[in-house]
């Protein structure tokens, strides 16, 4: 066989596996596509207005598949199935109340990636940014809508383990002051001032503008505290309390507690402490929940798990009765306004 035909059959060749490859990244890129366009039960998402001081609404990130994923999205709070209003605006970590939004973003730029925190009036307009530290994982807002807070991995992206490191900030909207650290504020444990190079500081939930609640981990073991900002403080109240809750009344906790014989990945149950008792009282979800839940009333907590579009939230009575059940499907990080 001469040179020329050697090549024509080279070149054949080469052509022949490019088309099979091409066909079968077509054929991939169209499964693909056929199974979002047929996912049953999919939410209906459209894009639209979203305030954070209409009453009556749910607003929250939108988890559903297509253009508006991680869009923050509202529906009636009556109606959680219903078609959802998406806003444009895409969150990791998501919180509101009061008129005011936090939102903790992932910012992709030419020379690296990042994150920061923007804080949003009512018409989910930006009123300041911030650079953050690390990956998002918590966010809340004051019930006035003046403080906010946020939470982000610094190392370690878990809180299942205890090779973490994270950083939390609470902002003053009144005078943009802001605490980049809460370690920096002093820790009493049982009454007594305590200093150690492994406290971490996570969870914030706010009883008012200067008063809060939080988890701090120290020693291999994680404590409810009492934060006061003026004071700049943090006094222990309970042991084994993780991503606190604060109930409407300012009554009860909602949280994470690390239950004996539980798998290593999944260690948590969801709990309510009462303030005035320190009483515990298990809810009836008895999954692992690695969620700071919020109070949808008096007597409800909304939290969420892993689903099939990443996330869905689900609901169970703080009081322990009755059983947990899907409120809204692709969703994740839930506020309720008005």
């Amino acid at each position: 066989m001469n040179l020329k035909n050697r090549l024509l059959i080279l070149v054949a060749a080469v052509l022949v596996l490019g088309g099979v490859a091409l066909a079968a990244t077509l054929h991939a890129a169209g499964r693909g596509a056929e199974k979002d366009r047929a996912r049953p039960g999919g939410p209906r998402v459209g894009r639209g207005e979203v305030v954070l001081d209409a009453p009556g609404r749910s607003v929250f990130r939108n988890m559903a598949w297509g253009p508006h994923r991680d869009e923050i999205a509202s529906v009636p709070a009556a109606d959680p199935a219903g078609p959802r209003t998406s806003s444009g605006v895409r969150c990791l970590r998501f919180h509101a109340a009061g008129g005011t939004g936090i939102c903790l973003q992932a910012v992709h730029g030419r020379l690296r990636d990042g994150y920061r925190a923007v804080v949003l009036d009512a018409r989910l307009r930006e009123l300041r940014r911030y650079d953050l530290a690390g990956v998002p994982t918590r966010a809340r807002v004051s019930p006035s809508g003046r403080s906010v807070a946020w939470t982000v991995f610094v190392s370690g992206d878990s809180y299942a383990g205890t090779n973490f490191s994270t950083r939390t900030s609470v902002l003053d909207l009144d005078g943009w002051t802001l605490d980049r650290n809460l370690e920096d504020y002093r820790f009493f444990l049982d009454g007594r001032l305590h200093k150690a190079a492994d406290i971490n500081v996570w969870g914030v939930t706010f009883a008012d503008d200067t008063h809060f609640y939080a988890t701090v981990a120290t020693g291999g073991r994680t404590h409810l505290v009492r934060g006061d900002r003026a004071e700049r403080t943090l006094r222990s109240l309970h042991p084994n309390v993780e991503c606190p809750s604060l109930s409407p009344d300012g009554t009860r906790v909602a949280y994470k507690k690390r239950v004996e014989g539980a798998p290593d990945d999944a260690p948590w149950r969801l709990y309510v402490l009462d303030l005035r008792t320190l009483r515990e009282t298990a809810t009836a979800e008895r999954r692992s929940v690695d969620d700071q839940a919020v109070w949808r009333d008096g007597h409800t907590l909304v939290y969420a798990l892993p689903g099939d579009y990443g996330s869905d939230l689900w609901s169970v009575p703080a009081d322990g009765s009755d059983s947990p059940r899907v409120t809204m499907p692709a969703a994740l990080a839930p506020a309720f306004t008005g």
